[in-house]
């Protein structure tokens, strides 16, 4: 018998957790997702600039054409993404030498410094959110939602909601 206490304070006793594996994922998946907002909006950062900067750590030079193809969106949506990176200091736009119609998406100082603040924020936010399992069972875990996430044809390291996010309004 598997009991559940939610923090309203309502306990169910049944013999399997409430829901199943998806709808656990989904929750956690929410809750993860806002957490993780809430602790890198205290450094005046968003989730998507952490994706982005992310992306370009690993890949320096690419264009907006890339960056959009591996993060599976249309190059459009990308645009406003670049804008707002671009007029917050943590990325330039360079002209490729060899391709005149090409940008290349170049971190800057102040980019690398908002990807080592993101990094701090993820370490503390993994912490938090597996707490409750020991390193054998954390890397368990890792393990079987790698899995999960390959046979659902998700992009290692890729989050989906890049396909449904809005891009930030124009600032002035």
């Amino acid at each position: 018998m598997i009991q559940t206490r939610y923090g309203s304070g309502v306990t169910t006793k049944s013999d399997r957790p409430v829901g199943g594996a998806a709808f656990l994922l989904a929750q956690l998946g929410a809750h993860a997702a806002t957490k993780f907002a809430e602790r890198i909006g205290l450094h005046d950062l968003t989730a998507p600039q952490a994706g982005i900067l992310r992306l370009l750590r690993g890949n320096q030079g690419i264009s907006q054409q890339e960056l959009a193809e591996r993060l599976g969106v249309l190059p459009s949506r990308i645009v406003a993404f670049v804008d707002e990176l671009e007029r917050v200091g943590f990325v330039q736009r360079v002209r490729d030498e060899s391709d005149r119609r090409r940008n290349a998406l170049r971190l800057t100082d102040s980019g690398r410094g908002a990807l080592e603040t993101i990094a701090r924020a993820a370490r503390a936010h993994e912490a938090d959110m597996c707490a409750g399992l020991t390193d054998h069972e954390h890397q368990q875990l890792i393990d079987l939602l790698a899995r999960v996430a390959e046979r659902q044809g998700l992009r290692p390291g890729v989050h989906p909601g890049y396909r449904t996010m809005r891009p930030p309004a124009a600032r002035r």
